[in-house]
């Protein structure tokens, strides 16, 4: 069976999220989506609530599992998983350089697990959830930013008051 992780911090879930998740899903027998935190970025969602937004996004799928994994790095957690793959998304030129790196320093960790760039089409490879956090807020945020996230995000968005 051909496992993948596809790990991020998903904060807030993007369009560009599920995009790579489907992919993930023709490409793989199982795929692990895995949250996770990075102790220098401050986080607009839960743990928590970036599962249950992501499980409300996405259609279930006996093949998928959401998952949280902390304190570890991404290799580690591939081989606890029984994952051979990394999957990763490439938006840009600077995307691409700074995963290349990761992938030869995973490499050194765990040769036997492959990483897997994937480009999304360009209506949302520009998205990230940074710019998605970055357009909340202004009058009239709310027709920019709906098109670039799923309905329940787009709804807690609201929510909060972005």
């Amino acid at each position: 069976m051909r496992t993948a992780v596809y790990a991020g911090s998903f904060d807030p879930p993007t369009n560009g999220h599920l995009w790579m998740i489907a992919r993930g899903l023709e490409l793989f027998d199982r795929l692990i989506v895995a949250i996770g935190e990075n102790p220098s970025k401050t986080y607009t969602f839960t743990v928590p609530h970036r599962i249950e937004l992501l499980r409300a996004s996405i259609p279930p799928h006996e093949r998928l599992s959401i998952e949280h994994f902390d304190n570890r790095y991404l290799v580690d957690y591939a081989k606890k998983m029984d994952a051979k793959y990394i999957i990763r998304g490439i938006r840009s030129s600077h995307d691409y350089e700074y995963e290349r790196v990761m992938k030869h320093l995973n490499a050194d960790m765990a040769p036997d697990i492959t990483t897997v760039f994937l480009m999304p089409p360009r209506d949302i490879a520009e998205v990230s959830s940074s710019m998605i956090k970055s357009l909340t807020g202004p009058v009239g945020w709310e027709d920019t930013v709906k098109r670039y996230v799923p309905g329940p995000v787009f709804e807690a968005l609201a929510k909060r008051g972005a």
